[in-house]
């Protein structure tokens, strides 16, 4: 433990996800060791996402503008809607190259231990975009674990008595992996994702 604005900073740096206390404290040190100007950019970066981005009002992803680039894009296909669960996921998704219509982001997932249900989600808005009769298919792309299964589960009961077909991403071996190490939720969602040769 350090004391006074060194033990803030790693403290502050450690409530940020998927940083660890020694991570929070190499990057306290690295900080502080750097010149004024890159912690002077650092300051300002962080200063500018506050004030400039915020969420695009149809899709929730995050933006510069009332609307995301992808929203505002005329080639996408507005028939097709894929529902993920945070922002990186969009990005994801845009570097397969292989999805070409619209999204809507959640915001998280349904998760009961962490007080998360479907009103603390973007789940009424996406039902408002629905009721656009344009729209044929809406792609589950939640995360393939608990909360994920749940979340996705919970709006495919939602959204089929409207008659929209709903569908959720096949998962299972990753490329390059082998089977032995493989758990039995994954070699068995293989097995049920099976395609012809």
């Amino acid at each position: 433990m350090y004391e006074g604005a060194i033990q803030d900073l790693i403290d502050a740096l450690g409530r940020l996800p998927g940083i660890g206390p020694k991570s929070a404290q190499r990057i306290a040190f690295h900080i502080l060791q750097s010149d004024s100007e890159i912690a002077a950019s650092l300051v300002e970066a962080v200063r500018t996402v506050k004030e400039r981005v915020k969420f695009c009002t149809q899709c929730g992803n995050v933006s510069e503008e009332t609307e995301c680039r992808i929203c505002r894009d005329p080639r996408r296909d507005g028939t097709k809607i894929c529902v993920v669960e945070e922002s990186k996921d969009v990005i994801a998704i845009e570097r397969t190259r292989e999805f070409r219509g619209k999204y809507h982001v959640l915001g998280g997932a349904i998760s009961p231990i962490d007080g998360i249900g479907p009103d603390q989600l973007r789940i009424r808005e996406l039902m408002q975009r629905l009721s656009d009769s344009t729209i044929t298919e809406i792609i589950l792309a939640t995360d393939p674990n608990l909360e994920g299964e749940a979340t996705a589960t919970y709006l495919a009961r939602l959204i089929k008595p409207m008659g929209i077909n709903v569908s959720r991403l096949a998962s299972g071996l990753p490329v390059g992996g082998d089977l032995e190490y493989a758990d039995e939720v994954t070699l068995g969602r293989a097995f049920e994702g099976r395609t012809t040769l």
